[in-house]
């Protein structure tokens, strides 16, 4: 069984986003929920290395979901990026 942690809700919620316009507060909230989480870790001794490379992978994917959030905006000339 896969654990659920805090910030899945998030950054699921980001990634499975079609609409453009809001991404880029989806991206910012499960990035906010991440940090949150990590600030937390750091007075649980770390928490799980299940949790913690799932904070990477998700960390990662956030990251590639941005990028392509902004090539998509200057390709439509928005300014939500």
């Amino acid at each position: 069984m896969k654990p659920h942690y805090v910030w899945e809700q998030s950054y699921e919620a980001a990634m499975l986003e079609t609409d453009g316009q809001n991404l880029p507060n989806l991206l910012q909230a499960a990035k906010a929920a991440i940090d949150t989480r990590l600030h937390q870790l750091q007075f649980d001794h770390g928490g799980s290395p299940e949790e913690r490379q799932a904070i990477t992978d998700a960390l990662g994917g956030l990251n590639v979901l941005r990028e392509n959030c902004k090539i998509r905006c200057r390709e439509t000339g928005s300014s939500n990026a």
